[in-house]
């Protein structure tokens, strides 16, 4: 029988190998110990020296960045969880149906209402109120100076608002109030600011104005129906450039600059988990948007808009949808003299989102009886 050829395990090459995994063995457990003793070493609480390494941003870098105008306070410094893309900060478990609802031009100057609306400041509103219950948050534009100081400016239209029909506006349920447009500053620029805090007095919240620069683009902040929302409002019709925050000088926030409203929107998607834009544009009188107005909601929109409401023309205007957001592009006259029958046609506009993200837009329609007061046409909604 031939002998067997036997193959040993200990041939030089396998002892070779052998050793080499030896030494690799020692090697890792040897590191293993000196990540113990670095643990061990870092205070309680504290990230140890190679997870600062990877984790923690650069104090350096945070301490030379210039801070941004429009940012509120709470924004930079509170302990809420980092946004995902999207802008989300709210867990979606918690949230339900939000409807918002915005209107077009409010004049609570005496000389623009019948002697009923004079008489009981509640009357403008009782065509509109049944309406605006069926919502979560309500917006207007209040076009009058809500302040009693200050002297008229020479223009051929000022409109100074009566104080005590502020708490009525607020009773029929509004909760938002821009005041970025071409009337809050008619009795001076210091009546813009006098005009915030006289809205914010009776209950309601301003927006697109401020003490300065950062105030005036600064986003107002409401949680309603486990949602985070905030809202940016511009003014792009001023008489005088004076009228626009500049710095530490009151004013409105710029309606004009598509870069400039496009930076304070995404400023307030890092903060919210939905954005409204309210901006005073277009000319007045048309029944369709301009073009430049069309380039600044794309920038808004670009920048994380989820609805833009627009204002000024006294004319209602149509809806679409850009990229799929709601652009409800003038919403005509709403407290206001009838003065004929296109300026006494106008709306509520409705935006209602769910739970998951899925979104709806209409105009209700409305129309301004002879006494100045909007009522429901009883017509279907114009939705997109």
């Amino acid at each position: 029988m031939p002998a067997k050829t036997v193959t040993h395990w200990w041939t030089p090459m396998t002892v070779a190998v052998a050793l080499a995994a030896l030494a690799a063995i020692v090697l890792v457990a040897a590191i293993m110990a000196a990540d113990r003793l670095d643990g061990a070493a870092a205070a309680p609480g504290e990230p140890s020296s190679a997870e600062v390494s990877r984790d923690t941003p650069d104090a350096s870098a945070e301490v030379s960045a210039d801070p941004t105008p429009g940012v509120s306070d709470d924004a930079a410094t509170d302990d809420r969880p980092e946004a995902p893309e999207g802008g989300t900060t709210s867990a979606t478990d918690d949230r339900g149906t939000l409807t918002i609802h915005h209107v077009g031009d409010v004049n609570l100057d005496p000389s623009q209402q019948s002697p009923a609306s004079v008489a009981d400041p509640a009357n403008p509103w009782n065509g509109a109120r049944d309406t605006f219950a069926d919502a979560d948050l309500v917006l207007v534009n209040l076009e009058c100076a809500a302040t009693d100081g200050g002297a008229a400016l020479d223009k051929q239209f000022v409109f100074r608002c009566d104080l005590d029909a502020l708490p009525a506006m607020r009773d029929a349920g509004v909760d938002v109030v821009t005041l970025a447009n071409n009337h809050t500053g008619d009795f001076g620029v210091p009546g813009i600011v006098d005009s915030l805090r006289n809205v914010e007095a009776a209950g309601m919240l301003g927006v697109g104005v401020g003490a300065d620069e950062a105030e005036a683009y600064r986003p107002r902040i409401v949680e309603v129906q486990g949602w985070r929302v905030a809202i940016v409002g511009f003014g792009g019709v001023v008489p005088t450039p004076d009228w626009i925050a500049r710095d530490g000088a009151p004013g409105q926030a710029s309606g004009y600059d598509p870069v400039r409203m496009a930076r304070a929107v995404e400023m307030a998607a890092a903060d919210a988990d939905l954005v409204i834009a309210t901006v005073h544009w277009g000319e007045e009188g048309a029944f369709t948007p301009r073009p430049e107005d069309r380039d600044k909601a794309d920038a808004m929109i670009a920048a994380g808009a989820d609805v833009v409401f627009g204002h000024h023309a006294h004319r209602l205007q149509p809806l679409e949808r850009v990229d799929g957001v709601p652009v409800f592009w003038n919403l005509g006259n709403f407290v206001w003299p009838s003065l004929s029958e296109d300026a006494s046609r106008t709306a509520v506009a409705e935006f209602t989102i769910d739970p998951d993200g899925r979104t709806r837009a209409c105009l209700r329609p409305f129309r301004i009886d002879g006494g100045g007061v909007p009522r429901p046409t009883g017509d279907a909604p114009d939705c997109e």
